[in-house]
């Protein structure tokens, strides 16, 4: 369906070049293929013939953000806003460019607040301002804007989950841990949620809760090797060496280079040296 249609309008192209509306179709029948390089040439022909035209700046920029050039996506964005500075669209897909292609989020953010603007109880603007400022580490503002994005949709997994790790990274354990827990109501068999609660209790020194975290965890994904190995610390830290050679044993399996490296120069395994099991699985797989 798609290649007829851009046969057909290559054929009225033929006939006469300068034809706004053709250019612009082929540009789009090319995109939905995913042939961007000719989408974008064909999408700027369309601007020859008509430069003021919202939409075809506005599809330019998507075409260039999806090839990765996110300086120009940024000033395709801007000429679409410079005909139709109200509309939502370029706004919040310029903001997208600056938060994930550029990492700049302080201009994220102003765009994001020019979307709310237009649409002033859209999710998804309110929840890319609260991770532009998780990610910026002003943790404050982020929780801010998380229970502004939860205003607009309560119960949302990802606003949960993501002011848990705000709560986390700003050292609020415990209020991190209500998060997490908040998160996995909502969303019972979510990995992640088990897995930083597990985190925070290794760092406090929780090492029991923290092994019963990662084993819900693998429960949800037992090939994840960052469990298995992080649980062998806490089986360790906490005494149970046998356990501890158990976890260990699992992520090598997954990752041997990786985890005989780590298990080697890692102090807190240091007493496994001289330990038959421990001696014998090194040999293995060095």
């Amino acid at each position: 369906m798609a290649k007829s249609t851009f046969v057909t309008v290559f054929n009225t192209l033929e006939c006469r070049p300068d034809n706004y509306q053709g250019w612009y179709q082929q540009a789009n029948a090319l995109s939905d293929q995913g042939r961007y390089p000719e989408a974008l040439m064909s999408y700027e022909r369309a601007l020859d013939y008509y430069p003021q035209d919202y939409w075809s700046w506005y599809k330019r920029g998507v075409i260039l953000e999806n090839l990765g050039r996110h300086e120009a996506a940024i000033a395709s964005y801007d000429n679409a806003l410079k005909i139709d500075p109200q509309n939502y669209w370029a706004w919040y897909d310029q903001g997208y460019v600056y938060l994930e292609g550029l990492k700049q989020y302080e201009q994220a953010i102003a765009c994001f607040e020019k979307a709310l603007l237009t649409l002033p109880n859209d999710y998804w603007a309110h929840y890319r301002i609260a991770e532009a400022y998780r990610l910026w580490g002003r943790y404050s503002q982020a929780l801010r804007a998380f229970d502004q994005t939860l205003a607009v949709r309560p119960d949302d997994y990802w606003a949960t989950y993501r002011r848990a790790d705000c709560l986390r990274y700003w050292g609020r354990f415990a209020d991190a841990l209500k998060n997490y827990q908040q998160a996995l109501l909502i969303k019972p068999k979510d990995y992640w949620s088990w897995y930083q609660q597990g985190q925070i209790f290794q760092t406090i020194g929780r090492f029991n809760q923290a092994i019963a975290c990662y084993q819900k965890a693998l429960a949800i994904n037992p090939d994840d090797d960052y469990a298995w190995y992080d649980q062998a610390l806490c089986q360790m830290a906490a005494g149970y060496w046998e356990l501890a050679v158990d976890c260990l044993e699992k992520a090598i399996a997954l990752f041997p280079d990786t985890y005989t490296d780590l298990a080697m120069t890692e102090p807190l395994f240091t007493p496994l040296q001289q330990y038959p099991r421990f001696k014998l699985l090194m040999t293995e797989y060095l």
